[in-house]
Protein backbone atom coordinates (compact mmCIF):
# COMPACT_ATOMS: atom_id res chain seq x y z
CA UNK A 1 0.00 0.00 0.00
CA UNK A 2 1.20 3.46 -0.83
CA UNK A 3 2.56 6.10 1.91
CA UNK A 4 -0.72 8.19 2.66
CA UNK A 5 0.49 11.97 2.44
CA UNK A 6 0.65 13.80 5.77
CA UNK A 7 -1.36 17.26 5.86
CA UNK A 8 0.50 20.09 3.39
CA UNK A 9 0.74 23.85 5.04
CA UNK A 10 -1.40 26.69 3.18
CA UNK A 11 0.49 29.56 1.08
CA UNK A 12 3.51 29.00 -1.23
CA UNK A 13 6.18 29.09 1.13
CA UNK A 14 7.46 26.37 3.94
CA UNK A 15 5.31 26.95 7.63
CA UNK A 16 6.50 29.88 9.65
CA UNK A 17 9.39 28.85 11.99
CA UNK A 18 10.43 25.72 10.19
CA UNK A 19 13.55 26.68 8.29
CA UNK A 20 14.26 26.02 5.30
CA UNK A 21 12.29 22.51 3.70
CA UNK A 22 14.90 19.69 3.02
CA UNK A 23 14.50 16.30 1.74
CA UNK A 24 13.81 15.50 5.30
CA UNK A 25 10.75 17.62 5.09
CA UNK A 26 9.43 16.26 2.06
CA UNK A 27 10.13 12.68 3.45
CA UNK A 28 7.94 13.45 6.61
CA UNK A 29 5.31 15.05 4.39
CA UNK A 30 4.83 12.06 1.94
CA UNK A 31 5.65 9.35 4.11
CA UNK A 32 8.66 8.15 1.81
CA UNK A 33 12.11 7.30 2.41
CA UNK A 34 14.32 10.53 1.48
CA UNK A 35 16.20 8.35 -1.15
CA UNK A 36 12.84 8.01 -2.71
CA UNK A 37 12.18 11.75 -2.25
CA UNK A 38 15.84 12.55 -3.81
CA UNK A 39 15.26 10.04 -6.73
CA UNK A 40 11.89 11.42 -7.63
CA UNK A 41 13.38 14.79 -7.83
CA UNK A 42 15.86 13.61 -10.04
CA UNK A 43 13.12 12.24 -12.32
CA UNK A 44 15.39 8.77 -11.91
CA UNK A 45 13.15 6.42 -14.09
CA UNK A 46 13.19 3.47 -11.44
CA UNK A 47 10.48 5.79 -9.67
CA UNK A 48 6.81 5.67 -10.46
CA UNK A 49 5.70 8.85 -12.45
CA UNK A 50 2.78 9.14 -9.82
CA UNK A 51 5.06 9.36 -7.10
CA UNK A 52 7.71 11.50 -9.09
CA UNK A 53 4.55 13.88 -9.82
CA UNK A 54 3.92 13.80 -6.30
CA UNK A 55 6.81 14.88 -4.75
CA UNK A 56 7.30 17.36 -6.95
CA UNK A 57 4.01 18.88 -6.30
CA UNK A 58 4.94 18.62 -2.61
CA UNK A 59 8.07 20.08 -3.23
CA UNK A 60 6.12 23.10 -4.77
CA UNK A 61 3.67 23.46 -2.26
CA UNK A 62 6.26 24.11 0.71
CA UNK A 63 8.42 26.25 -1.44
CA UNK A 64 11.44 23.50 -1.08
CA UNK A 65 14.57 24.35 -3.61
CA UNK A 66 17.80 21.90 -3.48
CA UNK A 67 20.95 23.13 -2.24
CA UNK A 68 23.09 23.93 -5.38
CA UNK A 69 26.45 23.92 -3.58
CA UNK A 70 26.06 20.79 -2.09
CA UNK A 71 24.83 19.58 -5.36
CA UNK A 72 27.59 20.83 -7.18
CA UNK A 73 30.34 19.57 -4.70
CA UNK A 74 28.12 15.79 -4.78
CA UNK A 75 27.95 15.26 -8.69
CA UNK A 76 30.67 18.27 -9.66
CA UNK A 77 27.57 19.75 -11.80
CA UNK A 78 26.20 22.89 -11.14
CA UNK A 79 22.90 22.32 -12.86
CA UNK A 80 22.91 25.22 -14.57
CA UNK A 81 22.29 26.05 -18.29
CA UNK A 82 23.82 29.40 -19.53
CA UNK A 83 22.71 31.22 -22.29
CA UNK A 84 24.99 34.03 -24.41
CA UNK A 85 22.99 36.90 -25.67
CA UNK A 86 24.15 39.93 -27.12
CA UNK A 87 21.89 42.59 -27.20
CA UNK A 88 21.04 43.04 -30.56
CA UNK A 89 19.59 39.73 -30.14
CA UNK A 90 16.78 41.27 -28.01
CA UNK A 91 15.37 43.23 -31.03
CA UNK A 92 11.75 42.05 -31.53
CA UNK A 93 12.12 39.92 -28.75
CA UNK A 94 14.53 37.35 -29.54
CA UNK A 95 15.77 36.41 -25.97
CA UNK A 96 12.26 36.60 -24.41
CA UNK A 97 10.83 33.60 -27.04
CA UNK A 98 14.23 31.58 -27.21
CA UNK A 99 14.72 31.90 -23.20
CA UNK A 100 10.76 30.73 -22.65
CA UNK A 101 11.20 27.92 -25.09
CA UNK A 102 14.85 26.83 -23.17
CA UNK A 103 12.40 26.98 -20.17
CA UNK A 104 10.20 24.65 -21.63
CA UNK A 105 12.53 22.10 -22.52
CA UNK A 106 14.22 22.85 -18.84
CA UNK A 107 10.41 22.02 -16.83
CA UNK A 108 10.68 19.06 -14.79
CA UNK A 109 14.32 18.59 -14.84
CA UNK A 110 16.99 20.36 -12.24
CA UNK A 111 18.28 22.81 -14.47
CA UNK A 112 18.18 26.33 -14.33
CA UNK A 113 19.16 29.35 -16.64
CA UNK A 114 21.30 31.98 -16.48
CA UNK A 115 21.47 34.76 -19.00
CA UNK A 116 25.19 35.95 -19.90
CA UNK A 117 25.03 39.00 -21.57
CA UNK A 118 28.00 39.68 -24.19
CA UNK A 119 28.55 43.35 -24.98
CA UNK A 120 29.76 44.02 -29.15
CA UNK A 121 32.75 45.13 -27.97
CA UNK A 122 33.92 42.29 -26.23
CA UNK A 123 35.42 38.81 -28.07
CA UNK A 124 33.04 36.25 -27.91
CA UNK A 125 35.74 33.86 -27.80
CA UNK A 126 36.44 35.69 -24.33
CA UNK A 127 33.00 35.17 -22.88
CA UNK A 128 33.02 31.07 -23.92
CA UNK A 129 36.60 31.15 -22.09
CA UNK A 130 35.37 32.76 -19.04
CA UNK A 131 32.41 30.20 -18.86
CA UNK A 132 34.70 27.13 -19.21
CA UNK A 133 37.32 28.15 -16.98
CA UNK A 134 34.90 29.12 -14.28
CA UNK A 135 33.25 26.24 -14.81
CA UNK A 136 30.28 28.21 -14.64
CA UNK A 137 27.18 26.08 -16.03
CA UNK A 138 27.01 22.57 -17.20
CA UNK A 139 26.04 23.56 -20.66
CA UNK A 140 25.58 26.69 -23.18
CA UNK A 141 23.60 28.10 -25.60
CA UNK A 142 24.64 30.65 -28.07
CA UNK A 143 23.87 32.46 -31.49
CA UNK A 144 24.80 34.51 -34.66
CA UNK A 145 27.82 31.34 -35.69
CA UNK A 146 30.14 32.12 -38.44
CA UNK A 147 31.14 29.58 -40.93
CA UNK A 148 34.47 28.75 -38.90
CA UNK A 149 33.24 29.64 -35.43
CA UNK A 150 36.35 29.90 -32.75
CA UNK A 151 33.48 29.15 -30.29
CA UNK A 152 32.55 25.95 -31.80
CA UNK A 153 36.28 24.90 -31.87
CA UNK A 154 37.12 25.58 -28.60
CA UNK A 155 33.97 24.13 -26.73
CA UNK A 156 34.63 20.95 -28.78
CA UNK A 157 38.58 20.62 -28.07
CA UNK A 158 37.28 20.93 -24.43
CA UNK A 159 33.94 18.85 -24.63
CA UNK A 160 32.06 21.07 -23.43
CA UNK A 161 28.44 20.28 -23.94
CA UNK A 162 26.82 23.29 -25.91
CA UNK A 163 24.21 23.26 -29.02
CA UNK A 164 24.01 26.68 -31.58
CA UNK A 165 21.60 28.63 -33.15
CA UNK A 166 23.09 28.23 -36.62
CA UNK A 167 25.42 26.37 -38.56
CA UNK A 168 29.12 26.51 -39.17
CA UNK A 169 31.17 24.79 -42.28
CA UNK A 170 33.28 23.01 -39.88
CA UNK A 171 34.26 19.19 -40.97
CA UNK A 172 33.32 18.27 -37.21
CA UNK A 173 29.81 18.01 -36.63
CA UNK A 174 28.70 19.59 -33.71
CA UNK A 175 25.05 20.27 -31.91
CA UNK A 176 22.91 22.96 -33.66
CA UNK A 177 18.93 24.11 -34.56
CA UNK A 178 18.82 26.16 -37.26
CA UNK A 179 16.83 27.80 -39.45
CA UNK A 180 16.38 27.21 -43.35
CA UNK A 181 17.22 30.44 -44.32
CA UNK A 182 18.53 29.69 -47.82
CA UNK A 183 14.27 28.16 -48.17
CA UNK A 184 13.61 31.38 -47.00
CA UNK A 185 15.47 33.80 -49.15
CA UNK A 186 14.43 31.27 -52.26
CA UNK A 187 10.62 31.16 -51.42
CA UNK A 188 10.73 35.72 -50.71
CA UNK A 189 12.84 35.89 -53.73
CA UNK A 190 10.61 33.65 -56.10
CA UNK A 191 7.36 35.03 -54.57
CA UNK A 192 8.38 38.63 -55.48
CA UNK A 193 9.13 37.42 -59.37
CA UNK A 194 5.64 36.06 -59.31
CA UNK A 195 3.80 39.17 -57.96
CA UNK A 196 5.16 40.57 -61.04
CA UNK A 197 8.32 42.69 -59.68
CA UNK A 198 11.53 42.77 -62.36
CA UNK A 199 14.00 44.21 -60.14
CA UNK A 200 14.66 43.01 -56.60
CA UNK A 201 17.08 43.83 -53.74
CA UNK A 202 17.83 42.11 -50.47
CA UNK A 203 18.50 43.33 -47.06
CA UNK A 204 19.99 40.13 -45.37
CA UNK A 205 22.32 39.63 -41.87
CA UNK A 206 25.37 40.96 -41.36
CA UNK A 207 28.29 39.81 -43.56
CA UNK A 208 30.32 36.58 -41.70
CA UNK A 209 27.59 35.40 -40.36
CA UNK A 210 26.82 31.66 -41.84
CA UNK A 211 22.58 32.62 -41.92
CA UNK A 212 23.62 35.70 -44.20
CA UNK A 213 25.15 33.50 -46.48
CA UNK A 214 22.65 30.84 -46.45
CA UNK A 215 20.07 34.15 -47.21
CA UNK A 216 22.37 35.55 -49.97
CA UNK A 217 22.74 32.11 -51.66
CA UNK A 218 19.00 31.50 -51.42
CA UNK A 219 18.32 35.03 -53.15
CA UNK A 220 21.02 34.77 -55.91
CA UNK A 221 19.52 31.10 -57.09
CA UNK A 222 15.79 32.57 -57.17
CA UNK A 223 16.68 35.22 -59.37
CA UNK A 224 19.30 33.74 -61.84
CA UNK A 225 17.00 31.18 -62.30
CA UNK A 226 14.51 33.65 -63.29
CA UNK A 227 16.57 35.97 -64.99
CA UNK A 228 15.94 39.22 -63.26
CA UNK A 229 17.75 42.18 -62.30
CA UNK A 230 18.85 42.49 -58.44
CA UNK A 231 20.82 43.95 -55.77
CA UNK A 232 22.36 43.52 -52.51
CA UNK A 233 21.99 46.32 -50.19
CA UNK A 234 25.71 45.32 -48.25
CA UNK A 235 25.83 49.20 -46.62
CA UNK A 236 22.92 47.98 -44.50
CA UNK A 237 21.80 44.82 -42.90
CA UNK A 238 19.46 43.56 -40.38
CA UNK A 239 21.57 44.90 -37.29
CA UNK A 240 21.41 49.00 -39.08
CA UNK A 241 19.62 50.69 -37.40
CA UNK A 242 16.20 51.44 -39.09
CA UNK A 243 16.20 55.37 -39.65
CA UNK A 244 19.80 54.23 -41.52
CA UNK A 245 17.56 51.85 -43.20
CA UNK A 246 15.08 53.95 -43.72
CA UNK A 247 17.39 57.13 -45.66
CA UNK A 248 19.35 54.41 -47.79
CA UNK A 249 16.17 53.45 -49.46
CA UNK A 250 15.09 57.08 -50.01
CA UNK A 251 18.47 57.51 -51.16
CA UNK A 252 18.19 55.07 -53.34
CA UNK A 253 15.09 55.70 -55.20
CA UNK A 254 16.40 58.79 -55.81
CA UNK A 255 18.90 57.04 -58.09
CA UNK A 256 18.92 55.34 -61.40
CA UNK A 257 16.62 52.03 -61.87
CA UNK A 258 15.31 51.57 -58.49
CA UNK A 259 14.34 47.97 -57.43
CA UNK A 260 10.26 47.22 -56.92
CA UNK A 261 10.42 44.20 -54.56
CA UNK A 262 12.52 44.11 -51.47
CA UNK A 263 13.40 40.07 -49.68
CA UNK A 264 13.71 41.25 -46.02
CA UNK A 265 15.69 38.95 -44.03
CA UNK A 266 13.70 40.63 -40.52
CA UNK A 267 10.74 43.03 -39.54
CA UNK A 268 12.41 45.98 -38.73
CA UNK A 269 14.05 46.54 -41.84
CA UNK A 270 10.81 45.66 -43.60
CA UNK A 271 9.38 47.97 -41.66
CA UNK A 272 11.97 50.91 -42.31
CA UNK A 273 11.54 50.04 -45.69
CA UNK A 274 8.00 50.38 -45.73
CA UNK A 275 8.91 53.88 -44.51
CA UNK A 276 11.15 54.72 -46.55
CA UNK A 277 9.52 54.08 -49.96
CA UNK A 278 6.25 56.01 -48.50
CA UNK A 279 8.08 58.80 -47.89
CA UNK A 280 9.30 59.09 -51.38
CA UNK A 281 5.58 58.70 -52.25
CA UNK A 282 5.30 55.49 -53.24
CA UNK A 283 2.47 52.65 -52.18
CA UNK A 284 3.05 49.23 -50.81
CA UNK A 285 1.74 46.60 -52.75
CA UNK A 286 1.09 49.09 -56.19
CA UNK A 287 4.55 50.39 -56.94
CA UNK A 288 6.48 47.72 -55.10
CA UNK A 289 6.53 44.55 -52.57
CA UNK A 290 7.95 43.34 -49.63
CA UNK A 291 8.22 39.74 -48.72
CA UNK A 292 9.89 39.83 -45.02
CA UNK A 293 10.88 36.97 -42.06
CA UNK A 294 8.17 37.18 -39.01
CA UNK A 295 9.05 36.61 -35.61
CA UNK A 296 6.55 38.41 -33.95
CA UNK A 297 3.17 39.60 -34.80
CA UNK A 298 4.71 43.25 -35.54
CA UNK A 299 3.84 43.34 -39.48
CA UNK A 300 0.38 41.96 -39.05
CA UNK A 301 -1.27 45.49 -38.28
CA UNK A 302 0.39 46.40 -41.75
CA UNK A 303 -1.80 47.76 -44.49
CA UNK A 304 -1.66 46.56 -47.14
CA UNK A 305 -0.72 43.41 -45.88
CA UNK A 306 3.32 42.41 -46.05
CA UNK A 307 3.97 38.81 -47.54
CA UNK A 308 5.62 37.42 -44.56
CA UNK A 309 7.45 33.71 -43.97
CA UNK A 310 7.17 32.72 -40.12
CA UNK A 311 10.62 31.58 -37.76
CA UNK A 312 9.01 30.60 -34.32
CA UNK A 313 11.68 31.05 -32.15
CA UNK A 314 10.06 29.93 -29.06
CA UNK A 315 10.02 26.10 -30.78
CA UNK A 316 13.90 26.72 -31.29
CA UNK A 317 14.57 27.77 -28.29
CA UNK A 318 12.35 24.14 -26.63
CA UNK A 319 14.38 22.71 -29.26
CA UNK A 320 17.47 23.65 -28.68
CA UNK A 321 16.74 23.06 -25.21
CA UNK A 322 15.85 19.37 -25.73
CA UNK A 323 19.12 19.10 -27.75
CA UNK A 324 21.24 20.44 -24.96
CA UNK A 325 19.72 17.86 -22.55
CA UNK A 326 20.87 15.38 -24.57
CA UNK A 327 24.56 16.32 -25.00
CA UNK A 328 25.15 16.73 -21.52
CA UNK A 329 23.32 13.02 -21.04
CA UNK A 330 26.63 12.00 -23.22
CA UNK A 331 24.62 11.69 -26.44
CA UNK A 332 26.92 11.77 -29.33
CA UNK A 333 24.28 10.92 -32.37
CA UNK A 334 24.26 13.54 -34.93
CA UNK A 335 20.86 12.99 -35.76
CA UNK A 336 19.65 13.34 -32.23
CA UNK A 337 21.83 16.46 -31.52
CA UNK A 338 20.91 18.56 -35.26
CA UNK A 339 17.83 20.17 -36.29
CA UNK A 340 17.33 22.21 -39.54
CA UNK A 341 13.90 24.00 -39.46
CA UNK A 342 12.15 24.23 -42.83
CA UNK A 343 10.03 27.37 -42.89
CA UNK A 344 6.31 26.99 -43.38
CA UNK A 345 4.89 28.88 -46.60
CA UNK A 346 1.58 31.00 -46.18
CA UNK A 347 1.09 31.35 -49.59
CA UNK A 348 1.06 28.66 -53.01
CA UNK A 349 4.89 28.34 -54.68
CA UNK A 350 4.72 28.65 -58.01
CA UNK A 351 7.45 28.76 -61.04
CA UNK A 352 9.26 31.83 -61.12
CA UNK A 353 10.30 33.55 -64.39
CA UNK A 354 10.36 36.91 -66.22
CA UNK A 355 8.23 37.13 -68.95
CA UNK A 356 10.09 37.98 -72.29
Amino acid sequence: MAARSKPVSSGNGPAKGRGKPTLRTIADITGLAVTTVSRALANAPQISIETRNRVRQVALDIGYSPDRAAQRLKTGRTNVIAVLLEPHEEILGYGTSVMAGIAKALQGTSYHLIVMPNFLNSANIDAINYIIRNSMADGLIFSRTEPLDARVMLLSENGFPFVTHGRTELATPHPFVDYDNFTFAYEATRRLIAKGRRRLALISGPAGYTFAGHIQHGFMTAVREAGCAYEILSDIDLDSPAGAIRDRIRRRYAEKDPPDGFACGGEVCALATITGMTDCGLTLGLEYDIVAKQTSQLLSAIQPRVDTIYEDLTATGEHMGRILLRRIAGSTDVNELQLLLSPELPFETQPASVAD
